[in-house]
Parts: structure tokens; C-alpha cells; sequence
């Protein structure tokens, strides 16, 4: 068999034993003449202008259809994260864009999809709902909402449920102990001197929050006088916590101590709190 290429058209040359078969383009079709009679229509070779075309339309095709799907980000867990800009959108609009990004994301595997909508797009929250998506966590300025898609068990994490609160036990050379008066709160003129506490900021070590409070209060006061108070003798806590810090000063408990140690994550110093007793090193 032959091949040629003749003015942008296709013609072969074939041999066979029942003698030679001739075939010429015709307007992209060929038409083949057997000598031992009879004839047939085949589909020649696509021209190379053709080709182009149909591989440049395939392209823009596949480029309309990336456009008609929300912009997400991959997690580490095989999931997608989506924040949504601050720009209006229409309900409708958000509701196409979403079922057909939740079609994609399906045949590419995907679990968990995250949407984070700013305060300014809440009209796009109950076309979401509606596409099986649930409230996560709300924040001042955004609201999050998660839809998990294979037919398996969800492992989406849920939200942070409770907040981690610090309480010092600060001792100088004395025995006096930093104690503090709140002006709010359940305590507020009551008379009652306690120790300074609060709460851990988001993403705050515990040590820092400990110290972060302790610069905040004033005030010394002797431990035993702190001990007498009649709030500290009937609450049972107080008096456990007083009783360990005073051992601890006194070197005769161990307790948790905090050993700073770094990560993969961050050059930052973390802490670890453990008890050293059960420790082969000091």
C-alpha cells in the first residue's frame, strides 16, 4: 500500500493479488474502483485543517466546561476547599455552578467539600443546603459549610467544641502568691482574691496565654492569707490546686512540667507537657 498527500486530499495505492486498486480523493471522500468489478465508499484521511479544527474545538470545549465549575483548592485529606470571593452571585447561577463542580469532583475522587461563604454572600447558604451541603462553623465575617460525597462513612472532622482556659500559680521568695480581684465576671464584688486566669487565644501556646494573663493582673498577697478565704476552703478544686503548686515549689512533686521540643511543622518552640519521673533523662 501506498500513501500520498495531493493538494490537502488523500490518495493510496493498493496492491493485491487481483490486480492493482486505484483510489483518489474526492471532497474528503474516496471512491475505490476494483478491476474485478464492482465498487465501494470509504472515509479517507481527514485533512490536516480539519484536524486542527476539531482538536482546537475539543480544547475550547474542555475549557468551557473548567469555566462552569467553582474554583476550589485540594486539602491533604483528598478533599476540595472553596472561598467564595466577596463579588454578588445569583442563587441560580451558584446552584448550576455547584451541582456541576460536585459532578466533577466526584469522578475525580473527592470526599470532602469545604465552602467557605464571607458574610456578604448568605443568599448563596440555602441554595447549598439544598445540594446537601451542612453548617459547620460561623465566624463574625463567614460562615462554613461541608458536604462529604462518596457513599461512605463521613470522617469530616466536626468543630472545635470547647475552649482551653489557664489559671497561674505565681510565688516569690516570700511565699507571697499573685492574686487578683475581677471587676467582671461571677466573683465581681465579692471581696475574693484569686489567682489570675483566661483564656487561651486561637493558635496561642498555653505558656504564653499563662504568662499573657499574669502581666495583665497586680496585686501580692500571702499564701497562707489566700488559703484562708472561705471561698477557697469550700471549693475543693482550689484547694487540690494550691496544695500541688505549694509541693511543687517545696520540690517534693514532680507533676507535669512543660519540655520545649520543635516540630516538622514550625522552627517555633512547642511544649510538651509530660511528667519527668517516668523519664530514663532528666
Amino acid at each position: 500500500m501506498v500513501v500520498g498527500l495531493w493538494k490537502g486530499r488523500v490518495w493510496l495505492r493498493l496492491e493485491a493479488k487481483a490486480g492493482e486498486v486505484g483510489c483518489r480523493g474526492l471532497g474528503g471522500r474516496s471512491r475505490i474502483k476494483v478491476r474485478f468489478g464492482g465498487a465501494f465508499n470509504i472515509n479517507s484521511m481527514a485533512e490536516p485543517a480539519s484536524l486542527a479544527m476539531e482538536q482546537m474545538g475539543s480544547e475550547n470545549e474542555e475549557q468551557e466546561q473548567i469555566s462552569k465549575l467553582l474554583t476550589g483548592m485540594n486539602d491533604e485529606h483528598g478533599g476540595v476547599i472553596v472561598e467564595m470571593t466577596t463579588e454578588p452571585m445569583d442563587a441560580h447561577v451558584f446552584s448550576s455552578l455547584l451541582r456541576t463542580s460536585i459532578s466533577h469532583w466526584r469522578q475525580q475522587g473527592k470526599k470532602g467539600v469545604w465552602i467557605k461563604f464571607p458574610i456578604e454572600l448568605v443568599n448563596l447558604v440555602e441554595p447549598a443546603v439544598k445540594e446537601g451541603f451542612y453548617f459547620h462553623h460561623a465566624e463574625p465575617k463567614y460562615l462554613m459549610l461541608v458536604h462529604w460525597i462518596p457513599e461512605t462513612t463521613n470522617t469530616l472532622p466536626g468543630n472545635a467544641t470547647h475552649r482551653v482556659r489557664i489559671g497561674a500559680f505565681i510565688m516569690n521568695e516570700k511565699k507571697e502568691v499573685l492574686v487578683v480581684q475581677e471587676k467582671n465576671g461571677v466573683l465581681r464584688g465579692t471581696g475574693v482574691w484569686k489567682f489570675p486566669t483566661g483564656v487561651v487565644d486561637e493558635g496561642e501556646d498555653i505558656c504564653d496565654a499563662a504568662v499573657r494573663e499574669v502581666k495583665e493582673e497586680t496585686g501580692w498577697m500571702p499564701f497562707e492569707e489566700y488559703l484562708s478565704q472561705n471561698f477557697v476552703q469550700k471549693n475543693e478544686l482550689l484547694k487540690y490546686i494550691a496544695d500541688i503548686c505549694l509541693t511543687k515549689r517545696e520540690g517534693k512533686y514532680s507533676g507535669f512540667s512543660t519540655v520545649p521540643t520543635t516540630t516538622s511543622f514550625s522552627d517555633n518552640k512547642s511544649y510538651l507537657y509530660l511528667s519527668r519521673q517516668f523519664l530514663n533523662n532528666p
